[in-house]
């Protein structure tokens, strides 16, 4: 009992320290829930040792819970199987819950593992399915099933896949097994994390290792680096997904310290985690496993540099905002849509830029270095002026080495339109509506300059 106490001591001190730092900012408190799936089954009769083998395991874990009695924000539960069918005949559906989730219930478990008697079979795969039922719905809590069994599945079913699909839907996370008397780890391994208990030393002791990886968070430390190496990045988010199921499990923004290093963080051990960190591109680590108890540094390089987007000639943004497209170089898919006269950090490397001016500004080969803004600018707009005669159909064109690429359909009202417009040869044409002769089309050259009004009449006359 000295023991166990001793060695759960750790989990106390673990939760005051996460209790203290949360008196500075409030955090939302993780209830754990452990189910214990008991092997029950004919076997558990056999002798171990100094005694029965369900005589001493129902012992120790007596002595387990009475040690988790003060534990906050911990809820326990009891499945067995092979407890309530003979065998023979075999009874692959023997499994039930005998005590539920819900608070103070150690005395029901620990009288429970008192009167239940060893009988039938072991449906392991079975049971771990109707474990994950076990599980009331909770958005702020962590599912664990430690699985105590002397013998492999009788039932020809398949506890690897079970185990993997409880994980993938996020029920559970991945599960702890101890295998009492033999060494079943090679058959065990893929179901969850294998403990051998060949002896009633071992047993105990993993138990508690159980007990204490499944209450402590472990730390780790992500280290973002710039150009050289070093981990100076920093203030950007990070998202830890877990690798098997998928599902977002962590959201930090990365911080340094006051001494200038990334800051410590406090995650669950026993999920193994693919990080993204939201750089633009975003980068990412993709398997990060820890090991419970043991710090974790793990980097990643992430050298980023700042863009922005202006007019020559102008220092403040326009009345009306203008929208660049950023890609990276040689490449179609949109990273971000960044308003000019904003600074937007990116990672070191080459990019592509189309500005949302008419017409369209592109602009290749955009090098974003190290720590450092790049500015890049393009011409200030003209303002033109467009008065019809009427109601009719028309278009705008740009005069580019002898050809004509089509910048704007004009919107036919007969009302005068207002564009603000790229220096550059310009060509329009326009037909009222009112005339069915294609003939008396009208064209209209011009010429656009940065900062200057252009009126253009597309009348005849």
């Amino acid at each position: 009992m000295k023991k166990i106490s001793a060695i759960l001591l750790f989990a106390l001190l673990s939760l005051g320290v996460a209790a203290q730092s949360g008196s500075e900012e409030k955090e939302k408190v993780i209830t754990t829930r452990i189910l214990f799936l008991f092997d029950a089954s004919q076997s558990m009769y056999g002798r171990w040792q100094s005694d029965m083998k369900i005589t001493i395991a129902r012992k120790i874990m007596s002595d387990l819970l009475d040690s988790l009695q003060d534990i906050p924000n911990l809820e326990l539960a009891l499945r067995c199987y092979g407890h309530t069918k003979d065998y023979p005949p075999q009874d692959c559906d023997d499994t039930r819950l005998e005590v539920p989730f819900g608070p103070d219930n150690i005395e029901k478990i620990k009288y429970k593992l008192k009167t239940i008697s060893p009988r039938g079979t072991t449906p392991i795969a079975y049971s771990l399915e109707k474990a994950g039922g076990d599980f009331p719905t909770c958005a702020n809590c962590r599912n664990i099933i430690i699985l105590i069994t002397d013998g492999l599945e009788e039932c020809n079913g398949d506890p690897c896949a079970v185990s993997l699909a409880l994980q993938k839907k996020g029920i559970i996370l991945k599960p702890f097994i101890i295998g009492i008397g033999k060494s079943f780890k090679e058959q065990f391994d893929c179901v969850g994390t294998y403990f051998d208990a060949t002896t009633e030393k071992q047993f105990s002791t993993a138990l508690n290792i159980v007990i204490s990886q499944a209450l402590n968070s472990t730390t780790c430390q992500v280290n973002l680096l710039d150009t050289r190496g070093n981990p100076t990045e920093t203030n950007v988010n990070m998202t830890f997904y877990d690798k098997v199921s998928g599902l977002p499990k962590y959201n930090f923004v990365h911080s340094l310290n006051n001494k200038g290093f990334p800051d410590t963080l406090v995650i669950d051990p026993l999920l193994n985690y693919r990080i993204q960190i939201h750089t633009i591109p975003p980068v990412f680590i993709d398997s990060l496993e820890l090991t419970p108890g043991k710090h974790t540094v793990v980097g990643v390089p992430a050298p980023q540099g700042y863009l922005e987007i202006k007019t020559q000639g102008s220092s403040s943004q326009s009345r009306n905002p203008i929208l660049c497209i950023v890609r990276e170089n040689g490449q179609m898919n949109t990273l971000n849509a960044q308003f000019m006269y904003t600074r937007e950090k990116y990672l070191c490397g080459m990019y592509d830029l189309e500005v949302m001016t008419l017409p369209r500004t592109f602009i290749e080969d955009v090098r974003i270095d190290q720590s450092t803004t790049t500015f890049v600018e393009i011409p200030s707009a003209g303002t033109t002026i467009f008065q019809f005669p009427a109601s009719g159909y028309g278009s705008l064109y740009l005069r580019k080495d002898n050809k004509l690429d089509w910048v704007y359909n004009f919107r036919g009202t007969g009302e005068q339109e207002v564009l603000m417009l790229q220096p550059g040869d310009y060509f329009a044409v326009f037909r009222s509506k009112y005339q069915t002769r294609s003939m008396l089309t009208i064209e209209k050259n011009f010429t656009v300059k940065s900062a200057t009004t252009t009126k253009v009449n597309m009348s005849m006359f």
